[in-house]
């Protein structure tokens, strides 16, 4: 087993540590689905935009920190050290590598190797997918058979693109 922050944990609580850290991708990964979608909307220029991602992922990594760092004080009286403030760091970083994806196609953009246009639908794209991809695992892992991977990956392709949708609908 990866150290990450985990290697003393009790039994069983490791699935527990990934099931947080899947948790905080999806929701990273829904929210920037709803960011570039904003920005495909907007008139924004590829500076703008990836300021704008790289910025909104630091915002929700220093968001669910601080959160989580409070939750802690408040339940065990006292400041997270040690184990429990790397497990808070590994549990979060998937919000801040959800930029990654994004920021790499705008990048691509401002080299002229695809339109600004493009690249934001293209990162909205592969956000949808990324979510039916990890609906399909969910399926599969629940036992359920390749119909039931794909009916969950669906469903799950289904919320990012209404999310999409809201946004767009919402015009900003």
């Amino acid at each position: 087993m990866a150290d990450h922050g985990r290697a003393d944990l009790p039994p069983g609580a490791e699935a527990g540590v990934l099931a947080d850290r899947l948790k905080e991708r999806l929701y990273a990964t829904i929210t920037m689905i709803a960011l570039v979608v904003g920005l495909s909307l907007g008139d924004v220029g590829s500076l703008g935009a990836i300021a704008t991602v790289l910025t909104t992922a630091l915002g929700l990594w220093l968001a669910a920190f601080v959160a989580d760092q409070q939750a802690h004080r408040t339940v065990h009286r006292r400041v997270a050290t040690g184990h429990e403030l790397r497990r808070m760091l590994y549990v979060s970083s998937p919000l801040l590598s959800c930029a990654v994806g994004p920021a790499v196609l705008i990048a691509l953009a401002a080299l002229g190797v695809l339109s600004l246009d493009a690249a934001l639908l293209a990162a909205a794209g592969v956000g949808v997918v990324t979510l039916f991809l990890w609906g399909c695992l969910g399926g599969l892992r629940m036992g359920g058979g390749a119909l039931a991977a794909v009916v969950a990956g669906l469903v799950d392709a289904a919320i990012g693109v209404a999310i999409a949708l809201v946004k767009a609908a919402a015009g900003h």
